[in-house]
């Protein structure tokens, strides 16, 4: 009976010693990658902040965008990083591939560049590759094995999403959740959850504002919920559209222009004509303020998410960098505000709802939408966020962002796809 309880005492022991040098382990590299994942994504957030305003005070910079297409061409292969974007960071947690370190100075010029001449981008492609070699070479560091380092590429997508954009929580079920639709790896929640903890702290000590927004909630009602759920199935239709276009425009100027010199320049010259036959830049560069106005104002152009959409796909798909989360916000904030109060909904809060909705929809993430929408907007609307996300997600089908995501299960049923 005494070796009994004492193999159990020993079993107990050898567990709880595997476990304390686990949450460890994964705390040091978690904080090691949230504090560079803070530094540089505060520095990448700033920068595209003062390219920005520059674009602003010389429109004339849009001019010179077919020779910012050369650069960027010019700096991936440079870096003998062609081809490579974030669809690579999936397959490093997936299935274990190498990530180069010169994709991070890559993508930060190379995204820079973008909004500085006035294509029409993001900044969570660049936060999830970013992010993403850092958390690997940071795990290479720690001599990790394969499956952790798994682990640490997530960590650094994670954090490097709330350095930009001030949203833990949201960033780190993101992270755990995008690569295998179906999957969430709850071993990557706590180092995902501390690493944009560590990042969210810096990135405030370092002058970047976490993005929130004011909107007015209408209170609930039966009545609002009908016209919210109508409106998230125009969202899941439009999500489907969005994801399409871009992946269609993309295929379209790889067969047109096999030539990425060719296909950058040309790409840089329609995006430059049509903002000169449009007389506005509200479609170049991320269009952050024109999201605020949406969502906190209730105004936007009844053509903005169509303009959006085509000067995103047409940027990315020339070769320009960033990423297409933002331009996904700010095609369902602004899609919202024509919609929205035709369903009986406040302009306002239908940009909110089409926000997130359109986002949950091209990124198949209902869970991490849920949580961003509380991030962003507060936890007023809680109920209204959760049916449009389920709904947009349910039926926007099996399109997505990004081409290395696994959809495994079914969304009308419980069955594996794959």
């Amino acid at each position: 009976m005494e070796d009994k309880v004492a193999e159990i005492f020993r079993s107990l022991r050898t567990q709880a010693a595997a476990y304390c040098t686990a949450l460890v382990k994964w705390l040091v590299l978690a904080i090691i990658v949230g504090v560079l994942s803070g530094v540089v994504g505060s520095l990448f957030h700033h920068g595209v902040d003062h390219v920005t305003e520059l674009r602003g005070e010389y429109p004339w910079l849009i001019y010179l965008l077919p020779l910012a297409g050369l650069v960027i061409v010019a700096l991936y292969k440079g870096t003998k990083t062609e081809g490579q974007g974030t669809n690579d960071i999936f397959d490093a947690v997936r299935q274990g591939k190498p990530v180069k370190f010169l994709l991070l100075p890559a993508i930060f010029f190379g995204t820079i560049i973008t909004h500085f001449f006035g294509g029409s981008a993001g900044r969570e492609g660049a936060a999830l590759q970013m992010g993403g070699v850092l958390g690997y070479h940071s795990g290479k560091l720690f001599r990790l094995d394969g499956q952790d380092l798994r682990t640490a590429t997530m960590t650094g997508m994670a954090a490097f999403f709330t350095a930009l954009f001030g949203t833990p929580v949201g960033a780190a079920v993101f992270a755990i959740g995008v690569i295998s639709v179906g999957t969430i790896y709850h071993a990557a929640m706590i180092p995902c959850l501390a690493a944009s903890l560590t990042a969210f702290g810096i990135s405030q000590l370092l002058g970047v504002e976490p993005t929130r927004f004011a909107v007015d909630v209408p209170p609930l009602d039966a009545k609002m919920v009908v016209f919210v759920a109508v409106f998230a199935v125009l969202c899941a239709l439009l999500s489907v559209i969005f994801c399409e276009t871009m992946h269609f425009t993309g295929h379209q100027f790889s067969k047109r222009f096999p030539n990425p010199w060719i296909r950058a320049a040309a790409g840089g010259f329609v995006i430059a004509a049509l903002t000169a036959v449009l007389r506005t830049n509200d479609y170049n560069g991320a269009g952050m303020d024109v999201i605020a106005s949406a969502v906190e104002q209730g105004t936007a152009h009844p053509a903005a998410f169509l303009l959006k959409l085509i000067f995103t796909a047409i940027t990315l798909a020339a070769g320009f960098k960033g990423g297409e989360v933002v331009p996904s916000f700010f095609v369902g904030a602004t899609f919202g505000c024509v919609v929205g109060p035709l369903l009986g909904i406040p302009a306002g809060f239908a940009a909110a709802i089409g926000l997130i909705s359109v986002f949950c929809g091209v990124t198949n993430c209902p869970l991490a939408s849920i949580f961003l929408a509380v991030e962003l907007f507060g936890d007023g609307g809680l109920l209204y966020f959760a049916i449009a996300c389920g709904l947009s997600y349910m039926l926007s089908g099996y399109s997505s962002l990004y081409s290395s995501q696994d959809i495994l299960y079914s969304k009308l049923k419980d069955t594996l796809l794959k």
